[in-house]
């Protein structure tokens, strides 16, 4: 097939030498011989070394933290899992329950003098003895105007369920008291609480209203000791009170070792897991069973005012 057109050479002798572009800027030829002299260096841009310098400072003190780090590592052992946190819990600050109250209107809100109310509902088959221990404790720092009712749905409760609260010695006017605390029996699968109905959803579990109603007290616990009550508590009505036989040797012996080393489930002061705990015991009726270090406890809890008076709603 012959061609269709030609094209002139452009590669003629000297084209290359003659026509060089003079606009490009000239770079060092890196791919000189061996022995050739090099080409003079250009400065630097005095920003330039100024950044490098400081990237090398601080490469040089990210170093020297790393080396003290691994210092610290070496001489420091790392807990594992069976970790024992009663040093911590003894560094705690525990208030006892028996100082002055604390401010309920900082704490709860206030609601222009209206007198603030918890209702609880309660089934009478199953007391919530937790909770009458609490009132207990709560009426030796505030002024609390109790009221036990009895809902259309229970047809009987016994006597001493009525006076669960006790008589109401002192009647005075509903503004001079500081909180409300009426107890209504009624055939509920599980303990109701209601405090403002305008702002705050009910309540369920007796465990949870336990965590309410003790937080009255304003107690601050640090972060583990916080942590280990709210173990307890779940522990306490999940497997102590509503689980298995099995559940309860194994809770039982935990507490028989927690109890071992200090008086109270929680450090050396009477907190919320103690409560609690003590009232699934009774609850169950697993108290005549518990190991040496839980009865020891159990007539600790006992000998205080409130939880005798509890005592005597179970003969």
């Amino acid at each position: 097939m012959p061609a269709m057109y030609k094209v002139r050479p452009l590669h003629s002798a000297g084209v290359l030498a003659e026509h060089l572009p003079s606009c490009m800027y000239p770079l060092p030829n890196l791919h000189r011989a061996p022995g050739t002299a090099a080409l003079p260096q250009e400065e630097v841009d005095p920003s330039l070394q100024a950044l490098e310098s400081r990237q090398e400072e601080i490469l040089k003190r990210l170093y020297e933290l790393k080396s003290a780090v691994d210092g610290l590592s070496k001489m420091i052992q790392t807990p594992d899992a069976d970790f024992d946190v009663t040093n911590i819990i003894q560094t705690d600050e525990f208030s006892p329950l028996t100082t002055n109250g604390a401010d309920l209107d900082l704490m709860l809100g206030k609601d222009y003098g209206a007198l603030k109310d918890v209702v609880i509902n309660a089934n009478p088959t199953l007391p919530p003895l937790s909770l009458l221990v609490i009132h207990s404790l709560l009426c030796e720092r505030y002024k609390i105007l109790s009221a036990v009712h009895t809902h259309s749905s229970v047809k009987s409760v016994p006597e001493n369920l009525l006076k669960c609260f006790g008589e109401q010695t002192k009647k005075q006017p509903r503004h001079e008291y500081q909180l409300g605390f009426t107890l209504i029996w009624k055939d509920v699968p599980k303990p109701q609480m209601k405090f403002s109905i305008q702002t705050m959803c009910p309540i369920e579990g007796e465990g949870n209203i336990a965590r309410f109603l003790f937080s009255l007290f304003g107690q601050k616990y640090n972060a583990v000791t916080s942590t280990l009550i709210d173990s307890w508590v779940d522990t306490a009505i999940f497997q102590l009170k509503e689980g298995s036989s099995k559940e309860r040797g194994a809770v039982l012996r935990s507490m028989n070792a927690a109890l071992g080393k200090s008086s109270w489930l929680v450090g050396n002061e009477l907190t919320l897991a103690d409560v609690v705990a003590w009232s699934a015991l009774q609850q169950t009726g697993a108290a005549n069973s518990a190991p040496a270090n839980v009865q020891k406890w159990m007539k600790s809890c006992e000998n205080l005012a409130p939880f005798s008076s509890v005592m005597k709603l179970l003969k």
